[in-house]
Order: C-alpha cells, then structure tokens, then sequence
C-alpha cells in the first residue's frame, strides 16, 4: 500500500513540475529480540535470517539462509522463507531434513551455511556450503528440485576443499550466476585464499572443467583486515558491466558490503576508485572495493551493525539488495533486511538507507526538499557503526551544519548534488544523491531520503527529518 503525501508542490521561483511522490503505508514491524518465539520457527519471520539468498518464482519471492539459532541449537537443512511483496515473510520449512551424507563425511559440519540457488530450465538448483568455522575442511553441494519448496534430491558434491593448507582456498559461499550470454558460472570462496569462479557444466550445475577457477578477489591477511566473503555477481545490461558484492571484515562486529565492477565475468574487478579487487600490495586494505553499506544508527530508532552477506534480485528494472544486519542491543540477532538498491549516472549501485516498504522511483518536487536532514558517510576506514549527524538544506540552496557548509543543486527529477566546503564527515567533497520517498522505519513515518556516492567514491546516505516550513 502507498500514501499519497499532502504537502505543498509548489515553490517561489515556480521551478515545480513533478507531482507529489506517493510513499508507502506503514508496514507490519517485527518485535525485536522477542524471546517468545525462540522455539517457534512459524513465527521467526525475518528473525534468525543469515547469509540470505532470494530467488523470485511464478509462486512468489523466496530466501534460503544459513541454519542459525539465537540461544539454542541450530537444525540443519537450510532455512526457507517466502514474501508475496518483499516486506512480509513468512516461515516455510527447512528444504533438507538435515545434512547430506557425503558433505557430513567430509566436513563433519553441524548445520549448513550460505546457501544459493537458480533455476535452469524447469529445475531449481540448490548449493549449499558445509564446513566449521575457521576450517578450510570444506564442501559445496547441490540439490535439485522441480519446486523452490522441494522435495529436493541429492546430486553430489560440486567442490571440496582440504583443511591441511592454512591459507587455502575455502569451498564455501556458492553463488551462480549467469553471463550475459546466458552461461552459467560459480562464485564462491571466503576469507583464507579469497573468492574464485570457476564455469558450470550447464546440464549439470556442477563445474565444467577440472581444478578450482579462477582467483577474482583476495585481501592481505597479513594484517588484521583480511576477511572477505559472500561473494555475489549480478550483471547490469544498461552499463554492460559485472558487479562484484563481497563482505569484508568481522562477522560480528564491522560486517559491511564493497563492490567492484568489470568488463568481463572473470575479472579484473575494479572499484570507483580503480583499486583492483586482487590488489593485496596496496594499504591500508579497507580503501579496497567501494563500501556501500555498513554499521550505522540515525538519531532515533535502533542502529544496526554487521551488515553483509548479500544476494541482488533483479526484479524487471528494479535491484534489491538482500542481506542480514544484526541489532546494536544484543549482535546475537540476525535479522534479514531488503533494500531498494539504485544506480548512478556512472553505473554504481547504491543502497536505501531505509529498509524496503513499498517505495517506487518517483521525480521529486523541488519544494519538498528544503528542511533538516541527518545524513553520513560510510567511510571505509571507520569500523563498526557510523552515527548520523544533523545538517540543513535551505531553500536558498545553502547547506549549513554545525561542522560544515556548502551549497545544493537538484535536476528537477530525481538527483540532488550537495557540494561540501567541509563536510560533517570531513574535508571538501561533491555527492550526487538519489532521492527516495520512504518509510522512516527508526521514527514509524514517511521520509524522503537520498543515497549516493562522493567524487572520493564513498557511499553517503541522509534521510529528512522536517520539511522546511512554507
């Protein structure tokens, strides 16, 4: 459902042509943190949702998660949920009754981790990883099914990995993907020897030739921030370029999201700021891949930290990113998050800074945009959350902050450009941001927001907090 917002469209120097953007009605929100449902799967909704990979079908939108379990033993067998409008979700099952005899003997796992799946032809193929933490003593395997709810069958092992070498190769965290011919691929890899992709046999989902790919990214783990992980491609046919998402860093603490972008489906990936995804010579590391989504907390409302692990849908000309956060009050929760994921006139994907509630691309009038905003920049060099500072957006163009200044500029449609003397997050910079009506999930209400990049390839993200009065 959507609301139409009431507020004035027209401004002094008459510049107004957009209508008034409708936004969305307020959706349904899950208690948090709610132990009366830890032993009641039907009602985990968007609870216990790590690692989550979306896939949307003729039967609806579904998820497959990894098999977590706040203050209790995880059952093995990948999570499934599904969503009928990506807001709502509801508990489906687990797709296998527990973990598959080869991928056990091999690993010795407990429950199984970051699953992925896509269809081919009529057939839904399901990966799934089994390993243990810190362990290079890994598998991926596949199942088949002509349904996205099962019954699934056993097909194998698609690739293992032994845990005698230190800083091996990890066979976890599978992600086909098709190329823009329609060839299917496998991304997969995490932490010790980085992330890999390798060709897929297309009859049998399982890989098309001998060893292990090739090596698309890796970090120094030299140093404290070797992590990355999660690996997911998705190619966008407007820019006829490959996006590259990774996660980097602690699980549990600085979780956040980067990506880089190629030519062609097995690399070189490069950032914004033409960094190469392989580089570990250059530091500090964290100024590898562009960061567009990380811990961080508006004035009001929960924050959230370690957000990561994504999957993209591609819903007709709409991109969503999908991935799990966990609650600043107790990081035990994981929670799964949907974002309305948008791209700049360069061909970057940027991400909502509110979680998805119904909103569509509207042109913006000129009028609603004035007022007091909070914003910040994700900046790869900060760990953990980052905290929203206020600023103001006159009607005169001006920007006025307790520790910044400059003036704005806007398209007339959807794009505003705040051009910073100083920024609140430090120095000059140039942002081209998105505009957005919202859901404000942090204070229950309708918000414009903006989401985008500086010309130092950061992501920077604000949300209105009061329209300036007429």
């Amino acid at each position: 459902m959507l609301l139409m917002f009431l507020g004035t469209v027209g401004c002094a120097d008459g510049g107004d042509t957009a209508k008034p953007p409708v936004f969305p009605e307020a959706p349904q929100e899950p208690k948090m943190y709610d132990l009366s449902i830890l032993d009641d799967e039907s009602k985990w909704t968007i609870n216990n949702a790590h690692d989550p990979a979306i896939i949307k079908t003729d039967q609806g939108y579904y998820v497959y998660s990894t098999d977590v379990r706040v203050a209790g033993e995880p059952k093995p067998g990948v999570m499934v949920r599904k969503s009928d409008d990506l807001i709502n979700w509801k508990w489906v099952g687990q797709a296998l009754p527990g973990i598959p005899k080869e991928a056990l003997d091999w690993t010795g796992a407990t429950n199984l981790w970051a699953p992925d799946i896509i269809k081919a032809g009529d057939t839904y193929r399901l990966y799934y990883s089994a390993s243990s933490f810190g362990s290079t003593q890994s598998a991926i395997g596949l199942q088949t099914s002509k349904s996205p709810e099962g019954p699934w069958k056993d097909e194998g092992l698609v690739v293992k990995t032994a845990g005698q070498e230190k800083d091996g190769l990890n066979a976890i965290d599978a992600n086909p993907v098709l190329d823009a011919l329609g060839n299917p691929w496998m991304v997969y890899g995490s932490f010790f020897d980085g992330i890999y992709i390798a060709p897929l046999d297309p009859d049998t989902g399982k890989f098309k030739e001998k060893g292990y790919g090739t090596r698309i990214a890796a970090r120094d783990r030299a140093t404290e921030e070797g992590a990355v992980e999660g690996p997911y491609i998705v190619y966008n046919p407007e820019f006829q370029k490959y996006y590259l998402f990774v996660s980097y860093d602690s699980l549990f603490e600085d979780y956040n999201v980067r990506v880089a972008r190629a030519d062609s489906i097995t690399g070189p990936y490069t950032d914004m700021n033409g960094n190469e995804m392989l580089d570990t010579e250059h530091l500090p590391q964290y100024e590898i891949g562009t960061k567009i989504l990380g811990g961080y907390r508006f004035t009001e409302g929960e924050g959230w930290v370690a957000p990561g692990h994504n999957s993209v849908l591609k819903d007709g000309d709409d991109y969503y990113i999908v991935h799990h956060a966990r609650g600043e009050t107790d990081k035990n929760w994981p929670y799964l998050h949907v974002r309305k994921m948008l791209w700049t006139k360069d061909g970057w994907p940027v991400v909502s800074p509110e979680r998805y509630a119904g909103e569509t691309v509207q042109d913006i009038p000129k009028s609603m945009i004035a007022g007091t905003w909070e914003g910040m920049a994700l900046d790869p060099s900060v760990n953990g959350q980052v905290q929203a500072v206020p600023y103001t957006l006159t009607s005169k163009g001006k920007i006025e902050s307790e520790n910044g200044s400059g003036t704005w500029t806007f398209d007339g449609q959807q794009t505003i450009t705040l051009t910073w003397k100083e920024s609140p997050w430090g120095g000059a910079s140039t942002e081209e941001l998105k505009l957005l009506p919202s859901w404000d999930w942090e204070r229950g209400q309708p918000a414009l927001v903006m989401t985008g990049l500086s010309d130092h390839g950061i992501a920077v993200w604000s949300k209105q907090i009061s329209a300036a009065e007429k």
